[in-house]
């Protein structure tokens, strides 16, 4: 039984004759009628009336039959309604993975860019750190992750975002608040403040300490970084944290960035996802996050001139970016 058989036989049950069904469905009538007789074969029954000639009306089975036909033909329509609504992006669920500075951070702009042009997609977020978001990633239970370090992992690809740096942050009522431009040395006095100890930049910070032959008077370890901002604005110390966590504080003057002199910490920000065929959300989200990487890109003067829209990589080549392959 085909679809097209059913909906030949609702035509000739609505009009009520083979001659008005063919033009209805654009068939010639002699299909119309084989049609007709392989659904009866089918099941063993009489469909319609044909004791006057050329008027077609349904028998008590055919009456049945009709009920079910068209409700068929109608779950037809929807499915094809949905997933042209899903291919033109106006319906779906997109499950998107981060950490905590980046589901706090870049995910809430990612979130309105993206909404602003797909209003009719649901997202899930998770925020979990990076290892648990890969094997969710990998397990189908994620979509996308939002990761700090491109994952050596063949059946994973990565697409670069933007380009994140670690800064120096201090109060705007610190003492070296006014200077733009401070020598590692500069620091031995300060208390200092530093997020995650798991992190590869908490290791190469105290690395860089320990070349420059200055003392580390290390205030408070391993806050995060939402802690670390609040314990700086509020005078306890200057801190190190990634230029992508501060801008809300620096734009509303609570917070001011200060450049170490010798000290150049990167990051690349990348969409990670499996593999595989993806839904059209999915490839629609990616394009939004990519487009607002290049436009955040050319608006920061320190990273502008390293990586121009015209040059930036749309697939990461993990051979290339292996000093990107750690987590934060």
């Amino acid at each position: 039984m085909e679809l097209m058989q059913l909906e030949m036989f609702v035509a000739v049950a609505e009009g009520g004759s083979i001659l008005k069904a063919s033009e209805r469905v654009f068939r010639t009538q002699p299909a119309v009628s084989i049609a007709i007789k392989k659904l009866e074969n089918e099941i063993n029954a009489k469909l319609f009336d044909r004791s006057r000639r050329y008027e077609f009306r349904l028998t008590e089975v055919g009456e049945a039959f009709y009920g079910y036909a068209t409700r068929l033909l109608s779950l037809r329509s929807e499915a094809m309604s949905a997933v042209a609504e899903l291919a033109q992006v106006r319906t779906g669920r997109l499950r998107v993975g981060a950490n905590e500075s980046i589901s706090i951070n870049l995910l809430p702009r990612l979130t309105q860019a993206f909404l602003g042009r797909y209003p009719g997609v649901q997202i899930e977020v998770q925020c979990d750190r990076s290892e648990r978001l890969l094997r969710e990633l990998k397990g189908r239970r994620l979509d996308l992750a939002l990761l700090s370090f491109v994952p050596d992992d063949d059946d994973l690809d990565s697409q670069f975002m933007m380009q994140d740096q670690l800064v120096l942050i201090a109060s705007p009522l610190h003492r070296l608040a006014g200077q733009r431009r401070v020598k590692i040395a500069d620091l031995a006095e300060e208390s200092v403040i530093v997020m995650d100890s798991a992190s590869v930049w908490h290791k190469n910070l105290l690395d860089t300490f320990v070349r420059s032959k200055a003392r580390l008077n290390l205030t408070v370890d391993n806050a995060p970084i939402e802690t670390a901002k609040r314990m700086v604005a509020l005078g306890l110390g200057v801190g190190f944290v990634p230029h992508m966590c501060i801008l809300e504080e620096t734009t509303r003057g609570e917070l001011v960035t200060i450049e170490v002199e010798g000290l150049r910490e990167e990051r690349s920000l990348c969409l990670v996802r499996r593999r595989a065929t993806h839904s059209h959300a999915a490839q629609a989200f990616i394009q939004v996050a990519v487009s607002f990487g290049t436009r955040a890109l050319a608006n920061e003067p320190r990273f502008a001139s390293k990586a121009s829209p015209s040059v930036v990589p749309q697939l990461i080549k993990r051979d290339k970016l292996a000093a990107v392959r750690r987590p934060c």
